[in-house]
C-alpha cells in the first residue's frame, strides 16, 4: 500500500487513508476505532443541511466528536444553498475539513435534489460550493461521482468549475492550479 502525508487546505494529513462517510456505519465508536488503526482522517455520517438548519436533535448527534479522532471531516448535503450555508456554518468549530456531499444516489436524498441529483444541475452545484466555501474558514472539499447516468456525464466540467471556485476563493493563478492533481485539489 501506498501511504503519503496529505495536505488538504492548511490540515496535514498523517497519511492519505480517508475513512469515507457511510450512513449508519460512521458513528463516533467507528470513527475512533479506524483512527486507532491509522486512518488519516476520519468522516462523519452525511448530515442534511436542512435538519441542521431546523434543530434536528438526532441530526446533532451525528456530529458528536472527540478531540482522539481528529482530524475529522463533517460531510453535509442539500440543495438549497441558505440551507448549505447555515449548516457549514454550524459545523465549521466541529470539522477540520468540510465535505458537501454530491454524489450519493439513495432515492431519499435524490428525491429532494440533494446528493447526486445535483450533477443535473452543475450551475446550482458551483453555487452551493462557492457559497460554503465563502461562508467558512475551514477547507472545503467536494464528493461527486463521474455523472448522473449515461447521459450526463459531468465530472471533468464540474472538477474544472469547482477548482474555478477554488482559485476565486484563494486567489491562485492557473499555473498553481495545474500543479494540483484533481484527487487532491481543495475548493
Amino acid at each position: 500500500m501506498y501511504l503519503k502525508k496529505l495536505k488538504i487546505g492548511e490540515i496535514e494529513l498523517e497519511n492519505n487513508i480517508i475513512l469515507a462517510p457511510m450512513a449508519g456505519i460512521t458513528d463516533l465508536p467507528f470513527r475512533l476505532i479506524c483512527k486507532s488503526y491509522g486512518a488519516g482522517a476520519v468522516c462523519t455520517e452525511m448530515v442534511s443541511a436542512k435538519a441542521l438548519m431546523y434543530g434536528d436533535e438526532k441530526t446533532k448527534l451525528l456530529l458528536h466528536t472527540k478531540k482522539e479522532e481528529k482530524p475529522v471531516v463533517v460531510q453535509i448535503f442539500g440543495s438549497d444553498i441558505e440551507a448549505m450555508k447555515i449548516a457549514s456554518k454550524q459545523v465549521e468549530d466541529i470539522a477540520d475539513i468540510i465535505d458537501i456531499n454530491m454524489g450519493c444516489p439513495a432515492p431519499k436524498v435524490v428525491k429532494n435534489g440533494d446528493g447526486s441529483k445535483l450533477l443535473l444541475n452543475t450551475d446550482l452545484a458551483v453555487n452551493i460550493a462557492r457559497e460554503v466555501v465563502d461562508t467558512v474558514s475551514k477547507p472545503v472539499t467536494v464528493k461527486i461521482r463521474k455523472g448522473w447516468d449515461r447521459n450526463n456525464i459531468v465530472y471533468e466540467e464540474l472538477g474544472k468549475r469547482l477548482e474555478e471556485v477554488r482559485s476565486k476563493s484563494n486567489n491562485n493563478s492557473s499555473e498553481e492550479l495545474e500543479k494540483n492533481t484533481l484527487a487532491e485539489s481543495v475548493i
